[in-house]
């Protein structure tokens, strides 16, 4: 499967930040967690409407970034 479709960005969402799944949960967010020590069972145990695959689109979707990488998104 390919993790970055589950990276949506919809002018409508979070001002048109890349979210999870539609949802109201910016990519940045996620990594902010990730970035202060949080675990992957920790951010799971916390907010159960996300899944592993969630954040492991968003380390995917920032290592893209950072590398300069183009890719498509959905809306």
């Amino acid at each position: 499967m390919n993790l970055i479709s589950r990276i949506t960005i919809d002018s409508n969402i979070c001002h048109g930040k890349p979210c999870i799944r539609g949802m109201r949960w910016p990519v940045a967010v996620l990594l902010d967690m990730l970035g202060a020590g949080m675990t992957e069972e920790e951010i799971l145990e916390d907010h159960p409407e996300l899944e592993r695959e969630d954040i492991l689109a968003c380390l995917q979707f920032a290592s893209k970034t950072v590398a300069g990488k183009s890719f498509p998104l959905a809306a």
